[in-house]
C-alpha cells in the first residue's frame, strides 16, 4: 500500500512539473506550403488608424510595411521581409517562421544572428488563406484595449 502511495506522489510530481511551451510548435505544413514564396504587404489596418501610430515589429510605423516584400521557405522555415517605402527606414532581415496547430504565425526576426541566439519573437494570428492572399493579424494594447492590426499579403 505505501509503495502504491509513493509511485502515485512521484508521477504527479514527474508529469505536474512539466514545463509547458508558450506556444504550440506541432506545425501546420499544409498552410505553411499554401503561404510559400513571395509575397508583399498591400495593407495595413487596424481600428483608429486615422489617429494612431502603430510601430509594427519594433521597427517602423505599420504604414511603412505597405509595400514590403517577404519570401517564405516552407521546407526550411526560413524567409526574408524587406522594407521598400521610400519615406520609411530602409530594412532588410532574414526571419524564421512557422505557422502551428492553432493557426499562429510564430516568427524571429534575425539580422547578424542566429535564430537560436534570438529570444524575442513575434506571434500573430493567420487568417482567409488563399492561394492568392492571407492575412497576419496582430493584437495591440491601445489605451487599455486590444485592438487588432491587420497585414494583409498578396502573391507575387
Amino acid at each position: 500500500m505505501k509503495k502504491s502511495i509513493l509511485i502515485m506522489v512521484l508521477s504527479v510530481l514527474l508529469f505536474g512539473c512539466k514545463s509547458q511551451s508558450v506556444t504550440n510548435t506541432n506545425v501546420d505544413n499544409k498552410t505553411e506550403r499554401v503561404i510559400k514564396g513571395d509575397w508583399m504587404v498591400t495593407n495595413v489596418s487596424f481600428p483608429g488608424s486615422d489617429y494612431i501610430k502603430v510601430t509594427s515589429f519594433d521597427l517602423a510605423d505599420s504604414q511603412c510595411f505597405v509595400g514590403s516584400s517577404w519570401k517564405f521557405v516552407s521546407n526550411n522555415n526560413k524567409g526574408t521581409m524587406t522594407l521598400n517605402d521610400a519615406n520609411c527606414i530602409a530594412f532588410s532581415s532574414p526571419i524564421t517562421w512557422y505557422i502551428n496547430q492553432e493557426g499562429n504565425f510564430v516568427m524571429k526576426i534575425i539580422n547578424d544572428y542566429k535564430a537560436k541566439k534570438v529570444n524575442q519573437g513575434y506571434i500573430l494570428r493567420v487568417a482567409n488563406v488563399t492561394e492568392t492572399s492571407f492575412e497576419l493579424i496582430d493584437k495591440i494594447n491601445v489605451g487599455g484595449s486590444m485592438k487588432e492590426v491587420t497585414y494583409q499579403f498578396q502573391k507575387q
